[in-house]
């Protein structure tokens, strides 16, 4: 189990999860209705779900790729702990459960999932072709509001788009500055990635720039958000102050340290930041 759990690294499920809660609770609030715990737990299970379809998809595609890095080597299954089929087999396992569960959720949901699936598990054939991968992952990521709101509501709506955009724009900017690890080997191998394309220092400056345009739009959701629901308090300013902080203080980690402290930057910063965030917001919509 810890094995699998590594193989899909469970613990990243916290970047997008915050987010998706917070749609759910907008959504709640936007048509005014009780918890449904039943869709609750749905949200759940679909973001486990594919989240894990996703990962181990990854590894399963790049096992090959692992294997050559000295990075990257020790993954399970270039290292031999899971073999490649049953890692394939989980992908199966994870997606049908995905499915399954988005038609337990509405209509639209379990229409969306084939879509949801496709974006998710393509992106680990992006870095092959266009160094814009990074922004598949964070579309992929960014579907978790829209997926939560759709979930309790039924239907597309501005805001947990709005919201969708501003979380592809934080994941590509933090999976740009985490692909500075691979520069020389994305290059020597034929594999694209804006620092293998640009080189490093222009990769920190286009991932700066993109977090700049991330923190605007947080900053224009939180100022929409209260114009739709005015009893919105300081919580929410708060954490979308605290959010955009963070940001920057990832950058400042990577410009003084260079790679010492990317693990930092990017898992602690980014789960820390998500957290708050999310955390604030839902306290906000609930006093």
């Amino acid at each position: 189990m810890k094995a699998y759990l590594s193989l899909i690294k469970f613990a990243h499920t916290v970047f997008a999860l915050p987010f998706a809660l917070l749609a759910f609770f907008i959504g709640l609030k936007t048509l005014d209705i009780q918890i449904n715990w039943l869709v609750f737990l749905y949200i759940l299970l679909c973001m486990v779900f594919a989240r894990s379809a996703a990962m181990a998809f990854n590894r399963y595609v790049d096992r090959h790729i692992d294997a050559k890095n000295k990075r990257t080597v020790i993954r399970e299954i270039p290292s031999g702990v899971i073999k490649p089929l049953a890692a394939l087999t989980m992908v199966i396992v994870m997606s049908a459960a995905f499915m399954v569960t988005a038609f337990l959720i509405n209509p639209l949901c379990f229409y969306l999932s084939p879509l949801a699936l496709l974006v998710i598990l393509g992106y680990s054939y992006t870095k092959r072709f266009t160094w814009l991968c990074h922004f598949i992952l964070g579309l992929g990521l960014g579907l978790a509001p829209v997926g939560a709101y759709i979930a309790v509501t039924g239907k597309f709506d501005f805001l947990p788009v709005m919201y969708g955009i501003m979380v592809m724009l934080w994941v590509s900017g933090f999976d740009i500055l985490y692909a500075l690890q691979d520069e020389e080997f994305d290059r020597q191998n034929g594999l694209h990635s804006v620092p293998a394309r640009f080189g490093q220092e222009q990769a920190k400056k286009i991932a700066m720039t993109i977090h700049s345009l991330c923190a605007v739009m947080l900053f224009v959701i939180t100022w929409y958000q209260s114009q739709l629901l005015p009893s919105f308090g300081i919580l929410h300013w708060i954490g979308a102050l605290g959010f955009a902080g963070l940001l920057f203080w990832q950058h400042r980690l990577v410009f003084k340290y260079n790679l010492e402290k990317i693990n930092q930057a990017f898992f602690e910063t980014n789960g820390i930041a998500s957290i708050c965030f999310g955390t604030a917001v839902i306290v906000d919509l609930l006093s």
